[in-house]
């Protein structure tokens, strides 16, 4: 797709005071096995034989993928960069060492970036976490999601309850700070299972905790075939109040739907997605929001990462690997903005809401009265912050910032 860089500064409906940080996400699509629940762009990697990985061509097609993408952000300065998937685990440590070098050449870094990479507790890719820190990863997210062996099969993780303890241990030594990721609301889960899965997690004085209602998603496995024994609503809220009261008692904050942190430990990186900063998405199937002087845009790559690497390695139109570039039209960018900012537990300032939209406060005061008056927030001259109230029925407040030709949508 051929990216007309000098459209992109021309004038237009939006009038931005100055561009929000930016943060670099980089998806490495493969996995052991693809997991019931997920729906994230993640590919089982079933070579012929004992075909290895493509880490070498994938590698080299990202470098000339972010290459390709850099007239987007000449200039900007990168503050943090976030390697997800897929299980970025798989890739070697002197693979992602040579990513994190690519990187670093071709964007300007800040001094004190923070670089995450999410990871398993399989032994083969715990014992590549001490070499991940020496490539230069400051963050591990480690997907544990549950310490019963019963509901790690359920949920078809490849690891076990041991390997968790295992990979944790490791994550401790080799990581100052490092992220847990939990799952709630399990097939058959009881009250006092996720208890022990909270203590062990806490057991561990991770710094970081995401912590997840497991939610059946289209397109999944469970989707076509629901797990039995689910917990009912009522005791799905017990099992958030326990997490919220455990998690508080630990000195853990809440300070995001899904997030609870350490004073000085929480996700820059998903920080700068929530209040609506900007990022460029490289990978196959990776998305990205960039903002102009006078407009932001939405770009998505291949999902396929054989069409994703064809069309990123051949030089003379590596932009080809971007799929789809649009325009966020004027009236839809205030339910986009509070699709993120919403999610935080301090909400937003409406200085924030301007600066990073291009709108006036007036595009949202009707939407912020009627959300006020349904109680699903508080507000100021300064500031609006979801209540408890609005917390608990997220979708419906962020469901009132809606274009009004499509009102009731995202409910």
């Amino acid at each position: 797709m051929n990216l007309d860089i000098q459209h992109l500064m021309r004038p237009g409906t939006l009038s931005l005071a100055g561009l929000p940080p930016l943060s670099l996400y980089v998806h490495l699509p493969w996995c052991l096995r693809k997991c019931p629940y997920c729906d994230f762009n993640s590919h089982e990697w079933r070579g012929e034989g004992n075909e290895p990985l493509p880490e070498q061509a994938y590698l080299q097609a990202l470098r000339q993928d972010l290459e390709a993408s850099l007239p987007l952000i000449w200039g900007r300065t990168v503050h943090t960069v976030f390697i997800g998937g897929g299980t970025p685990s798989v890739f070697s440590s002197e693979g992602i060492a040579q990513l994190l070098s690519d990187v670093r050449s071709l964007l300007r870094l800040t001094a004190s970036a923070e670089i995450t990479l999410e990871a398993n507790p399989g032994t083969f890719e715990r014992e590549r976490f001490k070499a991940y820190r020496d490539a230069g990863v400051t963050r591990l997210s480690v997907g544990v999601q549950s310490f019963h062996d019963a509901h790690l099969h359920a949920l078809g993780r490849v690891h076990t309850r041991d390997q968790a303890l295992a990979a944790l241990e490791e994550a401790q030594r080799s990581f100052d700070t490092f992220n847990l990721d939990l799952m709630y609301a399990l097939p058959g889960q009881t009250l006092a299972q996720l208890q022990d899965d909270l203590d062990t997690a806490l057991s561990f004085q991770s710094p970081h905790l995401s912590i997840y209602h497991l939610t059946i998603e289209p397109n999944t496995y469970f989707a076509k075939f629901p797990p039995q024994g689910l917990p009912d609503e009522d005791t799905a809220y017990d099992m958030l109040d326990l997490i919220t009261q455990r998690t508080q008692a630990e000195g853990l904050r809440r300070y995001e739907v899904s997030a609870f942190a350490r004073a000085g430990h929480r996700c820059q990186h998903n920080l700068n997605y929530w209040q609506f900063g900007d990022y460029l998405g490289v990978g196959a199937g990776a998305h990205s929001k960039l903002s102009f002087a006078h407009r932001v845009i939405r770009q998505v790559r291949n999902r396929d990462p054989r069409l994703y690497m064809e069309h990123a390695l051949d030089t003379s139109r590596a932009e080809r690997a971007v799929a789809q570039s649009n325009e966020v039209a004027r009236a839809e960018l205030p339910f986009e903005f509070m699709l993120n900012a919403l999610r935080l537990r301090h909400g937003f300032s409406l200085a924030d809401f301007s600066d990073r939209t291009g709108l006036p406060v007036t595009a949202i005061q009707s939407a912020l009265a009627e959300a006020e008056a349904k109680g699903l927030i508080t507000r100021d001259f300064q500031r609006v912050v979801p209540t408890e109230r609005g917390f608990d029925f997220l979708s419906d407040l962020q469901a009132l910032f809606l274009p009004e030709d499509k009102g009731g949508e995202g409910a």
